[in-house]
């Protein structure tokens, strides 16, 4: 084998179109555009979602609900997992080197399931009501 005799593989090279060079090439006079039209002209195109003047069907539509810019930042942590821990006292820190949550994890909610035996007290941490029930009924407290 020479360095001049290596060609890429049959079919892994394909010509490119050359559109508007005669008839012969079977791409000539509209260049595979159609006749008339927007899209045969220069610079014809429209935005997505143009429905040629009518009202586009995102706008017919009813908006319903919203989507929150916190949902990426925001952790859920079980009682269960925090009794697993083993800490008198938690934060949102301790959590994130624990990897029980994200490192970009900006809130952290605690939700009921599993049981807690010993006193743990909360910093930064929001519960829902039997998550909070839980904690107290263990000793602990939110700060």
């Amino acid at each position: 084998m020479e360095l001049n005799t290596i060609k890429p593989a049959e079919g892994s090279k394909k010509n490119r179109r050359r559109v508007a060079r005669g008839m012969g090439s079977g791409l000539g006079k509209t260049a595979g555009r159609g006749h008339n039209g927007q899209k045969s002209r220069s610079g014809g195109f429209h935005k997505v979602g143009f429905e040629g003047g009518q009202m586009p069907l995102q706008r017919r539509l009813p908006k319903r609900g919203f989507t929150s810019l916190m949902r990426d930042f925001r952790a859920e942590i079980t009682v269960g997992t925090l009794a697993k821990l083993g800490a008198s006292e938690v934060d949102l820190l301790s959590l994130k080197t624990a990897k029980l949550i994200a490192n970009d994890a900006k809130m952290v909610k605690l939700i009921g399931g599993g049981e807690i035996k010993t006193a743990v007290t909360l910093r930064g941490v929001s519960a829902t009501a039997a998550a909070k029930k839980a904690i107290e009924a263990a000793g602990g407290k939110f700060e």
